[in-house]
């Protein structure tokens, strides 16, 4: 029985005191004692009869033999037992522990970057706390690079001959891999994976096919086609595909063709309908 809060549960070991060995028969010990049954000493693993092989009273222990160097001797308190409400490490395991010892469960919504979460070390067999902000740095990635383009006037379709078309008006350009004013290429400086589209609005009064092409480096990579009805302003396929880029050197262009058996515009719509874009893939 006892009176006012319950205490804690308590773990109890014993102390242990090492000694660096000489040739003597006097050394001091770290906790007081009342007598010599309040210790266990051991010589070189070997556990010494109390009274007959040493003595001990306050923090005197006088042995009867001497010691050498070499001797490995150390005692445990056993009148000093060590309490604490927290349990020796290494004691605690899986089936010990209550499934709230987690709180808030409960899936979260949204993480603050100082906010701490726990992985496991492999190399030090420990749990170890991040912040989010350190766990989720080189995770994941933008798709960026990334550019859209369209065109504010029209441009004149030869027969039969493949056209570059001057997307010169930037709807977004992240890392200025755009060129709009010169060559109106688009050079990725990152290298990687990369979604290419195009999409070109043509005027024509015949029936013909039309074709939208994506250039690499310069030669046809890929294209879309269609019969145009001749009935005003056709749109084209679009035409997409996923590029690989060195990085460096690598680009890539939009030409349109035509085979009506003369001159054909695009048209001169400024809106979005017609377009030019590429972004990476994280990968």
């Amino acid at each position: 029985m006892y009176l006012g809060n319950q205490p804690a549960l308590s773990y109890t070991s014993f102390a242990k005191q090492d000694f660096t060995t000489s040739a003597t028969t006097s050394y001091t010990l770290d906790n007081p004692v009342t007598n010599e049954n309040e210790i266990a000493l051991f010589i070189n693993f070997v556990r010494q009869e109390p009274t007959t092989a040493y003595t001990a009273s306050g923090t005197s222990l006088t042995l009867t033999s001497a010691t050498s160097a070499s001797d490995d001797m150390y005692c445990v308190f056993l009148g000093k037992a060590v309490q604490t409400v927290n349990p020796p490490s290494g004691s605690v395991g899986s089936s010990q522990v209550a499934a709230s010892i987690i709180t808030g469960q409960t899936a979260e919504t949204s993480i603050a970057t100082d906010d701490t979460v726990l992985i496991h070390d492999t190399s030090a067999g420990a749990l170890r706390k991040m912040t989010r902000a350190n766990f989720v740095s080189g995770v994941g990635g933008d798709n960026t690079p990334a550019f859209q383009a369209k065109y504010t006037s029209s441009q004149t379709l030869a027969h039969a001959t493949a056209t570059k078309i001057q997307f010169n008006s930037e709807l977004f350009d992240t890392d200025n891999c755009y060129d709009n004013s010169t060559n109106y290429r688009f050079t990725p400086t990152v290298a990687g994976k990369y979604v290419v589209g195009l999409k070109i609005k043509f005027n024509n009064s015949q029936s013909s096919r039309i074709f939208t092409m994506i250039y690499k480096n310069g030669s046809e990579y890929d294209r879309s086609e269609k019969w145009s009805d001749g009935a005003g302003t056709d749109l084209d396929p679009l035409a997409v595909q996923i590029i690989d880029f060195n990085g460096s050197s690598d680009y890539v262009e939009a030409f349109a063709q035509q085979e009506s058996g003369s001159n054909m515009d695009t048209n001169s719509s400024t809106d979005t309908r017609a377009y030019f874009y590429a972004y990476k893939l994280i990968t």
